[in-house]
């Protein structure tokens, strides 16, 4: 009888440690960072700090409106992890647009609201931006270019900001040749809700 209750924790115990194991996609800091002070503009022009993070987990993602592939694929797969979370977890979605001069508050809203009218847009100038984004773990460079129309290269990944207002985890993007990096929306979903019951309060 006792040989037959080790078979069974044992079993158990393996089932629930391959159910712990987070996707190779996903950095998960056990010790999350704290990140330093902010000010950013919501699509409202309202000013958003570190305190609306308090309380709810938090998606971000950098981008700009006038991005080709990458923002509209990645916060179209956002709003998808966005449906299959939000009536079981208090969770938010942040753009940043890292594109000020020409992401100004009217623009963001149309933007983000082709998406989800819950996801808020933000940005602010880059003195705000820079220090942010690099707290974050990620990163983004633009060319010093006159004409009207440029590019600007960004992280692909996403942030997991946990509702102390720490860098919880960030959720890399699949790279393959050929193709558009992109984060994929059942890993985010699965490995969320890992580090969700994971999380200590």
């Amino acid at each position: 009888m006792m040989r037959i209750w080790w078979i069974v924790a044992l079993i158990t115990l393996a089932s629930c440690s391959k159910q712990q194991e987070l996707s190779e996609h996903t950095l998960h800091y056990k010790a999350p960072k704290q990140l330093n002070n902010f000010e950013l503009y919501d699509q409202k022009q309202h000013v958003v700090t570190n305190q609306a993070l308090l309380g709810k987990w938090t998606f971000v993602f950098l981008g700009y409106t006038s991005c080709p592939d990458i923002c509209p694929m990645t916060l179209a797969k956002l709003s998808n992890v966005y449906e299959q979370l939000q009536s079981d977890y208090p969770v938010n979605v942040w753009f940043i647009s890292v594109d000020p001069n020409r992401d100004n508050a009217q623009k963001r809203e149309a933007y983000i609201n082709y998406f989800n009218s819950q996801f808020k847009g933000l940005s602010n100038e880059h003195t705000q931006l820079f220090p942010l984004v690099r707290n974050m773990g990620l990163i983004y460079a633009i060319n010093n270019s006159d004409e009207p129309e440029y590019y600007v290269d960004h992280s692909a990944s996403v942030a997991l900001i946990d509702p102390k207002g720490n860098l919880n985890a960030i959720f890399k993007a699949k790279f393959s040749p050929s193709e558009v990096p992109l984060v994929d929306a059942d890993s985010i979903v699965r490995d969320f809700k890992i580090i969700v019951s994971q999380y200590a309060n």
